[in-house]
């Protein structure tokens, strides 16, 4: 297994779990941006092969992937962060864009059999008032949603271009199976990043601050962490099954764009969720002053129907549990033995779910 970004939230929680399913795990990301880390806290580095890099530096992702030589490939390194987009366009779009491009062209050199799937987002869309699904147009409306819709357009290419997929079994079969993930806002223990909303929320409660608001009524698909990861697992699976039977009409399937997003009908808005925290986590909270905005769609919300249909996945924790299952994670894990313990806890509890 290869895991970009292993040092942050969403690469933590997999590594965790590949490991919890006996996998050998190279990672390759940067250091952790935050303080306190997941990766830290789960003491990961000296569990798994940990490289340090830079998406940025081809070279080095090249000696990466070929050193590991994978059969999966999970790709979730970015700079993921909207308001830091806005700080830094060029350097997200470096990192976002390029850096994709760095690890699609090291799969060239791939020599057996690789299912990749590479995580984008929700944001890949121009958000309307409908779910959005696979086939709807992109275009995100601000550097960090736009940095990602330019990825899917660069798997696409190298897709069509170098790892093709034959029309019968009798073609010649690219070594490489390409998928793209968009999965919705995630919530989950763990996540220390600024200007993320759970998060946020856990800083204030702890300081018995109020929590500041930016966009109470914004709409987005909120899902636990494990509901996504779970449909990456389910995702390259299934390609790398179609890829080594040379199933063409299944590798064709599903070697395109899926969401991985929560029900129909739980999408909510931020107002929704700050008052689902705090019924755990007795707090107030205020509503940021003018300035503090960005252009963001008001509405996001995701059509999963197509990993229902063709993956079997379907979102197992809703609304109320993610919220939850979130909020006991950050009051068990005030150390780090505890931050370990309750992921252990509730991965065990998600896959008997």
């Amino acid at each position: 297994m290869f895991v970009t970004g292993h040092t942050g939230f969403k690469g933590s929680w997999l590594s965790e779990w590949l490991l919890g399913l006996g996998a050998d795990v190279t990672g390759f990301s940067l250091p952790p941006t935050t303080r306190p880390s997941l990766f830290v806290r789960l003491g990961l580095e000296k569990r798994l092969n940990h490289t340090l890099g830079d998406l940025r530096d081809a070279s080095a992702v090249s000696r990466a992937l070929a050193v590991a030589n994978p059969d999966f490939v999970f790709h979730l390194a970015a700079q993921p962060i909207v308001r830091a987009a806005h700080a830094d366009p060029a350097g997200t779009w470096a990192t976002n864009v390029m850096g994709s491009v760095n690890l699609l062209e090291a799969l060239r050199a791939q020599k057996h059999p690789c299912a990749a799937v590479f995580v984008t987002t929700d944001k890949v869309y121009r958000g309307t008032r409908e779910a959005n699904a696979e086939g709807d147009p992109l275009g995100g409306i601000d550097p960090y949603g736009g940095s990602k819709a330019a990825v899917e357009l660069a798997v696409e290419a190298w897709r069509q271009a170098f790892f093709r997929v034959p029309e019968s079994p009798k073609g010649v079969f690219p070594t490489v199976a390409l998928a793209t993930a968009r999965s919705g806002n995630v919530i989950g223990g763990g996540d220390w990043a600024r200007d993320r909303l759970l998060p946020d929320c856990m800083r204030a409660l702890s300081r018995k601050a109020p929590i500041v608001v930016r966009n109470p009524a914004h709409v987005r698909p909120w899902q636990h962490v494990l509901d996504p990861l779970a449909g990456y697992l389910k995702l390259a699976t299934e390609l790398h099954d179609a890829l080594d039977a040379r199933r063409a009409g299944k590798l064709a399937e599903l070697s395109g764009a899926f969401n991985f997003g929560p029900a129909e009908y739980d999408h909510h808005t931020v107002r929704e969720v700050v008052a689902e925290v705090l019924k755990r986590w007795p707090g107030r909270w205020r509503k940021a002053p003018k300035g503090h905005y960005l252009a963001e769609a008001t509405e996001l919300r995701l059509d999963a129907s197509k990993a229902q249909r063709l993956l079997g996945w379907r979102p197992r924790w809703p609304f109320d549990r993610a919220v939850e299952q979130t909020v006991a994670w950050y009051r068990g894990a005030s150390s780090p033995s505890g931050a370990l313990k309750m992921t252990l806890i509730q991965l065990a509890e998600y896959t008997a779910s």
